[in-house]
């Protein structure tokens, strides 16, 4: 079995990590490739950032991602560091699962980008405000005047959505979550969508907009600049080894049992 290995540069308990991993992939008659290579899984050593890189290597591939957590909270991940030796074994003996999530895809222009949590519009001067005007399957909807937007999966609820008041939701569903940040208007609510809505953006004011997808900068836009935001095409594919409820997840995570 072939594994890409994605993992945090420098030194330190990801580099420890990763040069075991590597040792316990040979041992168990497995083989790492180059980023030129064809894999048949994504392995992640690092924490939720590390792990949407991952992600996005898999994406390209289509094949399986596998995460190891040496971060915090880990949401993304599967496997702790101490149980290298047993995962790998159920993994060469083809012992788990493969649980597929939504994604998003972000277009601007002729250029669209996928990502597995989310598209984030957001201001590029931190003095001023920025204006979008939303539209949803094509129908105005609001202008928002934020910080930024969020438009999430149900995977990426976990991250910069839920520090944005946004809702918690089960991977395992299939939605798009609006959430503005720091929106100076009555309504700023996050707003739950059917999988298949269009959500359109469109800067209204003369203030310049970055685009992320997954902490990845697609690019800025200025005044007049539209993004179309929609479910992706491909779903990612995360290894499963036991299965775990999502209110127990994030019980064991926010330590609230």
């Amino acid at each position: 079995m072939r594994f890409f290995v994605e993992t945090r540069p420098g030194p330190g308990p990801a580099a420890v990590f990763t040069e075991r991993l590597f040792t316990l992939i040979a041992d168990s008659g497995g083989e790492i490739v180059g980023a030129e290579g064809q894999p048949d899984m994504v392995i992640s050593a690092g924490g939720d950032g590390t792990m949407l890189g991952a992600v996005r290597q898999a994406l390209a591939w289509d094949v399986p991602v596998l995460g190891f957590n040496l971060g915090t909270l880990g949401f993304l991940a599967q496997a702790e560091p101490d149980e290298a030796e047993t995962v790998l074994k159920a993994v060469m003996s083809g012992d788990y699962r493969i649980e597929e999530r939504m994604t998003v895809a972000v277009t601007v222009g002729d250029t669209t980008l996928t990502g597995v949590n989310d598209v984030v519009v957001e201001k590029v001067d931190s003095t001023r405000l920025i204006h979008l005007d939303v539209t949803i399957d094509g129908e105005p909807f609001a202008t928002y005047r934020a910080d930024g937007l969020i438009v999430a999966t149900p995977t990426g609820s976990t991250a910069y959505t839920f520090s944005a008041g946004g809702p918690l939701m089960d991977p395992r569903m299939e939605a798009l979550v609006v959430t503005p940040v720091a929106s100076h208007a009555l309504f700023d609510r996050a707003l739950v969508l059917p999988a298949d809505s269009v959500i359109g953006l469109r800067v209204s004011r003369d203030r310049v907009v970055r685009v992320n997808v997954d902490k990845t900068a697609l690019g800025e836009l200025g005044e007049g600049g539209v993004v179309a935001v929609r479910k992706g095409e491909t779903p990612a594919r995360f290894v499963v080894l036991e299965e775990r409820s999502f209110p127990g997840l994030l019980r064991d995570k926010f330590g609230l049992g």
